[in-house]
């Protein structure tokens, strides 16, 4: 056997005559790494056995304290059994759940990169696989980016195999399907297709599927390289996929028709088809009672206006609208601005960048140090910026609203969304004043309207109108009244109770 490419080796085939030949370009083919360990041993009666594995990806002590125990202590083989037999008894009587033969390289050397420890046993015409990989990624625990005061505290990890587990243990259900799909021609990692066959829409799922298959690249590191292939938009603010670390939310969107995506490694699951007005519903939504849940998130849109608008309606305003204040008001604010050597649009531009920039410096610093550097950073350079005269009071009171309405946000992506936004008005307010603003919102309108996520218009169930789904928008009606489906997802099933 030749030095080649485990990827190109499908031709070639176990030669069972000769197993320290085949270890041999085991050796070579992963280049001889520090980790690849081999070890040979007798089986009785006298034949030679070998237990090759990368002891960086399997369970040590498992392959020590039971298979090589069980090898030399607890089997016992016939000298009058042919070697098809001996193989047979070996591969029935192992101590482990997960056993598979082979003959073929290519899937030898794959297996050993997942983690299989390879027993050879010396005149067997296949090749024993026996899944012993180590189990190391971190325990679950609360989500860090979407808390609750009120509902389950639990948060998707790195481990796909354990995210898995927490959808099964909320959705006992034989309807619920996972499709496995293989990406990264370097990393091979592997992805899961999630949704109920019994509610999702046909069209939907084979979309999905059809998108995931065409992911192409090297590697698949997080699920936002996937997000960027299946997206419907690639040049928009606005996400077609909501993002979430929370297995409460992926299970609700399940169970009303929708589809989730898991990607290994990475702990944000990825939801489709999603609507604008989804992002402003929070899981504690439905753990809350419905007036509650009302006034909670009529106080999210508030919050969206506020942080998209008040920037550009203040610079508008005093730059090219000053009739329109009170005449206290409009003195008061000249008194502020008498003097700063800035135009109002600069002045905020400024404020907004900066703030920008201590909020990623407060992301990316040590946890014990980016609260403090945030805050403090804030005050400081807000109340020097006034000291100074380089910026109004009432620009800091201003930055200071925009930038605590962002925070409301449910989901980190629209949180970015928003941000984006602000810039854009801004400048359109800058330009052009008020009607800059009004141009700014018709574009926006037009430009939501015309996307769609996964064939399912952004605007729904407002445009078009669905009015039987309007029960939960702008509005969370008490749950004895939802008992329809979602018609925005074209779910299957009309009614989920009579």
């Amino acid at each position: 056997m030749s030095n080649q490419d485990p990827h190109q080796v499908q031709e070639l085939s176990y030669d069972h005559h000769d197993p320290p030949a085949f270890i041999e370009w085991l050796r070579n083919t992963l280049h001889n790494p520090p980790d690849l360990t081999i070890h040979s041993l007798v089986v009785s009666p006298d034949i030679p056995c070998y237990i090759v594995f990368l002891e960086t990806l399997t369970d040590k002590n498992k392959i020590e304290k039971e298979l090589l125990s069980f090898l030399t202590e607890k089997v016992s083989l016939e000298d009058n059994d042919s070697p098809e037999i001996r193989q047979n008894i070996l591969q029935k009587r192992m101590p482990f759940s997960s056993i598979a033969c082979t003959t073929d390289l290519k899937l030898c050397v794959d297996s050993l990169l997942k983690g299989t420890c390879l027993v050879i046993l010396s005149g067997s015409p296949e090749i024993i696989m026996v899944r012993v990989s180590q189990s190391s990624h971190r325990d679950v625990s609360e989500p860090l980016t979407e808390s609750t005061v009120r509902g389950p505290q639990l948060g998707f990890t790195e481990e796909l195999s354990s995210n898995l587990s927490l959808l099964r243990k909320r959705i006992k259900n034989v309807h619920l399907h996972i499709e496995g799909v293989v990406v990264g021609t370097e990393t091979e990692n592997h992805i899961a297709l999630l949704f109920l066959d019994n509610l999702a829409s046909d069209e939907v799922v084979e979309e999905f599927r059809r998108r995931l298959h065409a992911v192409k690249g090297d590697s698949v590191l997080d699920s936002a390289y996937v997000e960027e292939w299946i997206q419907d938009r690639t040049f928009s603010p606005f996400s077609t996929l909501l993002s979430t670390e929370r297995p409460d939310i992926v299970t609700a969107h399940l169970l009303e028709g929708g589809v989730a995506v898991l990607v290994d490694g990475s702990p944000i699951a990825l939801v489709g088809p999603i609507t604008l007005f989804q992002f402003f519903i929070a899981p504690e939504d439905y753990y809350q009672r419905a007036d509650i849940a009302t006034l909670l998130r009529w106080v999210r849109i508030l919050s969206f206006m506020l942080s998209i608008f008040v920037p550009a309606l203040y610079v508008a305003v005093v730059s090219y609208h000053q009739e329109l204040l009170p005449t206290s008001l409009l003195i008061s604010i000249a008194g502020q601005r008498e003097g700063v050597p800035f135009p109002a649009f600069v002045e905020a531009t400024i404020m907004m960048i900066t703030f920008e920039v201590l909020r990623e410096a407060g992301l990316r610093m040590p946890r014990i140090a980016g609260q403090a550097i945030s805050i403090v950073g804030a005050l400081v350079l807000g109340q020097a910026a006034v000291t100074a005269g380089l910026v109004s009071t009432a620009m800091v009171i201003v930055v200071a609203i925009t930038a605590i309405s962002n925070f409301v946000a449910p989901s980190y992506s629209f949180g970015i969304t928003q941000r984006l936004l602000q810039f854009f008005y801004l400048m359109m307010a800058g330009s052009m004043g008020l009607f800059g603003v009004l141009c700014g919102v018709l574009f926006t309108i037009v430009h939501l309207a015309s996307i769609k996520s996964f064939n399912v218009p952004y605007l729904s169930p407002v445009a078009p109108a669905v009015i039987s789904d309007w029960k939960d928008v702008l509005v969370r009606v008490p749950r004895p009244w939802m008992k329809s489906y979602p018609q925005t997802n074209q779910p299957k099933k009309g009614r989920r109770f009579s």
